[in-house]
């Protein structure tokens, strides 16, 4: 694979600072990725050169403003396989993006007696608004278990739907615990063939694998920004645009109005509906770059290298002492998690970070994970396309110092 990792490197600046002595090994990529020098550059030219409100002047700055923040809208929109940049809202990130469904969509449509079926892998964003949800509504939260391996148990979908009751389901396409690559294609077949409609958390997929919406046959897309290179604050919903259309706003404010007096309001169409506010702007155009950045290196080459890193990690880690792997799914992503006998994943973590290694340690907010596979806490390795073995070589000499301190 013809893949120059070290000129990808030089694009982050971050990545060639020291910690104290210690090269940085930043494998803490599933948290947030870093930024590539062009996703840094275009936001300060942002503020430097272009700064402005969007949709609100007449005046050039405000028209390039505009233009350049319904620029990434198409980006998106292409980079998802949607159908139009109406299906495109701008959110603060994929947690917001799944409240905006849960309260929008699931007010409207989910009523007592209903279920919301989840995958037994999800981060908390994708647990705690359908509970909420069900809370108020008195519906019936369900989920679908998992193995040992870490793989979603497919064969117990089909009964989980099968009195017609669940109305939406929502699965992570990879788990930020284990990297299980989840079959959201073949759940979103079944949902539908039951009457339910489809919800994608696609946090930690759109860095590592090639989204299509329409051939993941999914009904909402939820993303971030900041996990595929760009900022924080900027995140994704994706939604075919019969679905938008018949949604109710969610905030309330300026930009997602028609007309308004105080007998009543009526909303704009969608995507404005759901953007009430003055939006992120610098944030939406890094995220524009950002995208720009991953087309140009492209997903299928991250891809390869990471699974690369993936495979002598998991090799390696198998070889030490004390060292359980947690999970080992059939499709995994550039994520591992794994625990030290004896050693609690904070103190290992800490150690790590002596030697110059960001890794997370802890439940991942993702509680229910940590319950199923009986630990508390973990440490998670996972890797970008800026990832380089060597890195992995400094992780397994710290983790080795990690067990001589501890016993």
């Amino acid at each position: 694979m013809n893949y120059d990792v070290e000129s990808i490197r030089a694009q982050f600046p971050v990545l060639s600072r020291k910690m104290g002595d210690k090269p940085l090994a930043y494998l803490d990529s599933t948290a947030t990725t870093q930024k590539p020098l062009c996703v840094i550059e275009a936001m300060d030219d942002f503020y430097r050169n272009h700064y402005s409100s969007v949709k609100r002047g007449v005046y050039r700055l405000s028209e390039w403003t505009t233009s350049h923040c319904e620029a990434t809208r198409a980006k998106v929109a292409e980079f998802l396989g949607a159908s139009s940049p109406d299906e495109i809202v701008f959110t603060r990130g994929t947690t917001e993006s799944l409240n905006l469904v849960a309260q929008s969509w699931g007010r409207k449509n989910v009523r007592a007696g209903d279920a919301i079926l989840l995958g037994a892998l999800e981060h908390h964003a994708d647990i705690v608004p359908w509970q909420i949800l069900a809370e108020e509504k008195g519906a019936e939260i369900r989920v679908i278990p998992c193995d040992d391996d870490a793989n979603l148990l497919l064969d117990a979908v089909p009964g989980l739907l099968a009195d017609g009751k669940v109305k939406i389901v929502c699965v992570n396409q990879v788990a930020n615990t284990t990297g299980t690559v989840n079959p959201v294609a073949e759940i979103a077949k079944l949902a539908h063939e039951a009457g339910a409609l489809m919800c994608v958390d696609g946090a930690q997929s759109v860095a590592h694998l090639d989204v299509d919406v329409a051939r993941l046959g999914c009904d909402f897309f939820a993303f971030s920004g900041h996990k595929i290179y760009g900022p924080t604050g900027i995140g994704v919903l994706w939604a075919r645009s019969e679905l938008l259309e018949a949604m109710p706003p969610w905030h309330g404010g300026g930009e997602m109005i028609d007309q308004v007096t105080f007998a009543k309001t009526t909303y704009a169409p969608p995507p404005a509906r759901f953007e009430a506010g003055t939006p992120p702007i610098a944030e939406i155009i890094g995220l524009g770059f950002a995208l720009d950045w991953v087309r140009s290196v492209g997903l299928a080459a991250v891809a390869e290298h990471e699974a690369a890193l993936l495979a002598d990690l998991r090799a390696r880690l198998g070889e030490m002492p004390g060292i359980r792997l947690i999970g080992s799914p059939r499709d995994q992503s550039a994520i591992q998690s794994f625990v030290m006998e004896g050693i609690h994943p904070h103190d290992a973590a800490l150690i790590l970070d002596e030697e110059g290694i960001a890794v997370r340690a802890g439940h991942h907010c993702a509680q229910p994970v940590m319950e199923r596979f009986g630990v508390p806490a973990t440490i998670r390795v996972s890797y970008g396309a800026y990832s380089v073995r060597k890195e992995t070589d400094q992780l397994v000499s710290a983790l080795a110092r990690v067990r001589r301190i501890f016993g």
